[in-house]
């Protein structure tokens, strides 16, 4: 199997970790010999956010509102988990980075100095009032509030449509758009197609 390049890329409650570890696990199975570097800024900004200093109370209350992480902060957790663990000979998953324009055109920037082409961006597709539901359900303290809820929808349209357009019309990238509102191993196998395995 060739070196792989995934982004994905929805809403809160899409189902973008669900489906990064479907993936994972489909890799190790069918190239066992090829690591997966798994990046995911949200799990990074949970972990940091429980370090000591001024950055990280300030990060602790945009994540308590909802609101979306400076483009500078989340820019360099991804930057720092490629420097510090990439290796050459890894598939790559990025799941739900990026979040805003300016962070896409940079990550342009270190894709092909790692040697990455024909990057791929799975965009799964859901409405609000689904991905609200998958939200509740999942009973993450973050996923409770409503109006936190909204702020991160209300980011979702104004930050990150644009990058899902923009990776629509970038050449650069191969553009998956994916039914999230399927049964898990629905939309895997949507997304096996779409990638050609």
């Amino acid at each position: 199997m060739n070196l792989q390049t995934v982004i994905f890329i929805g809403r809160s409650g899409a189902g973008k970790g669900m489906q990064s570890e479907h993936f994972q696990r489909y890799l190790g199975e069918h190239s066992p010999d090829l690591p997966v570097l798994y990046i995911e800024t949200g799990d990074y900004f949970r972990k940091y956010i429980k370090e000591t200093g001024d950055t990280w109370v300030r990060a602790r209350k945009i994540i308590e509102l909802g609101t979306r992480q400076p483009d500078f902060l989340a820019v360099w957790m991804w930057t720092t988990a490629l420097v510090e663990n990439f290796h050459g000979n890894q598939h790559l998953v990025f799941d739900g980075a990026p979040r805003a324009l300016a962070e896409a055109k940079i990550l342009d920037t270190a894709l092909p100095f790692y040697d990455r082409i024909n990057p791929v961006v799975v965009f799964l597709n859901v409405s609000q009032e689904w991905a609200e539901e998958r939200l509740r359900g999942r009973g993450r303290a973050d996923d409770i509030k409503p109006e936190v809820i909204a702020r991160r929808f209300a980011f979702f349209t104004k930050d990150v449509v644009p990058v899902i357009d923009y990776y629509r019309n970038n050449p650069t990238y191969r553009f998956l758009e994916i039914n999230g509102e399927q049964t898990p191993e629905e939309v895997f196998n949507d997304i096996k197609k779409g990638l050609g395995f």
